[in-house]
């Protein structure tokens, strides 16, 4: 009785862990601003933190940061991020920004690892009686897992699948790598870079 409570507990701690979750667009243009960085001919502003449930998880499994940022461009001159326009950090370093490919095969989740759950499908739930002579003896068997296996397998992998197709648009859309910025424009959009810290980030003309 003891070892199927924890078996019981093993399998529902498994399942609210694993389960796929679902993912929120993105507006960058609808961020409150803190962290910037301006001079006389760039103004640049961004936020950390933009993820959430298994994306913000896989940021920091695979040490990348996804940035909302604000760019405003003041110069003469037509500025392109990755180009006359990079991001470095306080001793100077540039950042590595990251291709959106790079981006999404990195932090997506993966709809084909909730197969497991077909595992469950197997399971039976049975039922015992006591006889007249004091035995127990099974009475009937119900095959749930028939059900809940592929169940929760469709469902998760279709979660899944929405919610990187819903990543993958944000990507495309707000992609800042190597987008010309007019003079007098402000921009929003999305910047992934290589990085395990919130370091500061501040901005360079080339």
């Amino acid at each position: 009785m003891k070892f199927k409570k924890i078996l019981v507990l093993s399998l529902l701690y498994l399942f609210f862990s694993s389960c796929a979750s679902g993912y929120k667009n993105i507006d960058p243009s609808k961020f409150n601003y803190i962290s910037n960085d301006k001079n006389e001919k760039v103004t640049f502003s961004y936020k950390y933190d933009i993820l959430n449930k298994k994306y913000s998880k896989k940021e920091a499994k695979n040490d990348i940061k996804l940035i909302a940022v604000k760019v405003t461009n003041s110069s003469e001159n037509e500025l392109t991020i990755g180009d006359n326009l990079a991001l470095i950090y306080g001793d100077g370093n540039e950042l590595t920004l990251l291709e959106n490919k790079e981006i999404f095969q990195s932090l997506k989740q993966s709809p084909a690892s909730y197969l497991w759950y077909l595992l469950l499908t197997p399971m039976q739930f049975n039922t015992t009686s006591t006889n007249s002579n004091g035995y127990t003896e099974q009475t009937s068997s119900l095959p749930i897992g028939v059900i809940i296996g592929p169940g929760i397998a469709g469902g998760n992998i279709l979660t899944a699948s929405s919610a990187n197709k819903k990543f993958k648009q944000d990507l495309l859309e707000f992609n800042l790598l190597g987008k010309k910025i007019k003079q007098g424009e402000t921009v929003y959009g999305l910047l992934g870079i290589r990085s395990k810290n919130y370091n500061s980030i501040y901005i360079k003309l080339k």
